[in-house]
């Protein structure tokens, strides 16, 4: 996909760019590629990847979710994906990252202030750690994730974030469906319900993605998540 279709596949989506937001988007590939010279942000840097791959990829939830003036939690962010793309596209939206490399959080730092991002917070911080913290714990309305982990291990990670009622959208490439029946327990355990899987091809390249949005119904129990390390050793299967 040559990056300057990105607007017009988006249109199909009935998503229509301001001029300020394509600014921002194209300030935000070279702040990633200028930076990803110092750390490893990304293996992608290619324009036309940059905006297919993790862009127009980041956008995708919104396809199939309402987004509006929600906070949002991006766990495992790296260079902002898919939360900060998003906050572009709905600028009401409060979004906060949690991130374990304090370089990311300040290239993250760095580039909301450069785009002009305004409620947003990012924090140095594990997921197994944050989500015992008050701050953290239950707090958000939607809690996003993408390329992080499976789903047996995510819902540890991110359900003890989500309100009550609120959501936890995970995109997913292929095996997505095979990561839901194995993390079922694990979901259910951290108060969550399975709401939707929407299935679709990434546009040029086809390669497959899923949206899989997963209602939070009930608390999560205290013990969880449990310590550093332990939900990806011992994934609750």
């Amino acid at each position: 996909m040559s990056y300057e279709k990105f607007p017009e596949l988006l249109a199909e989506k009935n998503i229509v760019l301001s001029s300020t937001q394509e600014e921002q988007f194209n300030r935000y590939f070279e702040l990633l590629v200028e930076w990803n010279e110092k750390i490893n942000l990304t293996a992608i840097v290619a324009k036309d990847d940059v905006y297919l791959k993790h862009f127009y990829d980041s956008l995708t939830p919104s396809f199939y979710f309402p987004f509006t003036n929600q906070s949002v939690l991006d766990i495992g962010a790296g260079a902002g994906f898919p939360s900060l793309p998003l906050k572009i596209l709905y600028p009401d939206l409060h979004v906060s990252i949690i991130d374990s490399l304090n370089k990311r959080i300040g290239f993250l730092t760095f580039l909301a202030d450069e785009l002009g991002l305004t409620n947003v917070s990012f924090y140095h911080d594990r997921a197994e750690l944050a989500g015992k913290n008050a701050m953290h714990r239950e707090n958000y309305d939607i809690v996003t994730a993408r390329a992080v982990a499976r789903m047996s291990v995510l819902a540890e990670l991110c359900l003890p974030f989500v309100k009550v009622d609120g959501s936890f959208i995970a995109l997913k490439a292929a095996g997505a469906n095979q990561e839901l029946n194995d993390g079922e327990k694990a979901i259910t355990t951290m108060g969550g319900k399975i709401e939707s899987n929407h299935f679709f091809s990434l546009p040029v390249e086809q390669s497959d993605r899923h949206i899989v949005t997963i209602k939070k119904i009930k608390t999560t129990p205290k013990k969880y998540p449990r310590k550093p390390g332990m939900p990806n050793k011992q994934p609750i299967v």
